[in-house]
């Protein structure tokens, strides 16, 4: 299997999603990797429906997707995986998923976050993770859409009190 870009984006399949990024990875098919999509029926179809024309929609949790990878009957896909959060990108890494680079597109503020860029808000729990993908060799790229310019997400995370 092919990676062409992983994102995380917890908007998932959204404007710049579907015309943006989906042309930027040229994949075959999106596999958002979400326990918590995975088992909420009304996002599910929701989130297959916005999908561009011409790519396979897959929703599944971490040990799902690491199954998918490292089945041979997908060795020639190429994919875009989506995610919610860093937590669930470190699982997948962690299982053996070779990411080289994890584009942060956008997480939403909620009660117990700080907001560290206009579309990123995190908490302890993705500041860890975020730290631990670092570690893993993951390069962290903050971008919301392809041609904004890269920034220093570490110096973003350091400055972060939660």
């Amino acid at each position: 299997m092919e990676i062409r870009l992983a994102r995380i984006d917890d908007r998932l399949i959204h404007g710049q999603v579907a015309t943006v990024w989906a042309k930027e990875a040229g994949a075959q098919r999106i596999i958002v990797v979400s326990k918590e999509v995975n088992e909420d029926m009304i996002r599910k179809t929701l989130v297959k429906q916005a999908a561009p024309p011409g790519i396979k929609v897959n929703i599944v949790d971490v040990e799902k997707a690491v199954k998918v990878f490292n089945n041979p009957k997908y060795a020639a896909d190429t994919v875009f995986y989506l995610f919610t959060n860093p937590t669930e990108v470190l699982e997948l890494v962690q299982a053996g998923v070779p990411l080289s680079s994890i584009n942060i597109g956008g997480m939403q503020f909620k009660t117990g976050k700080v907001q560290i860029t206009k579309a990123i808000s995190v908490n302890d729990q993705d500041i860890q993770a975020f730290r631990e993908l670092k570690k893993q060799g993951v390069e962290l790229d903050c971008r919301v859409v392809a041609t904004d310019s890269k920034i220093d997400f570490e110096a973003k995370l350091n400055e972060a009190v939660v």
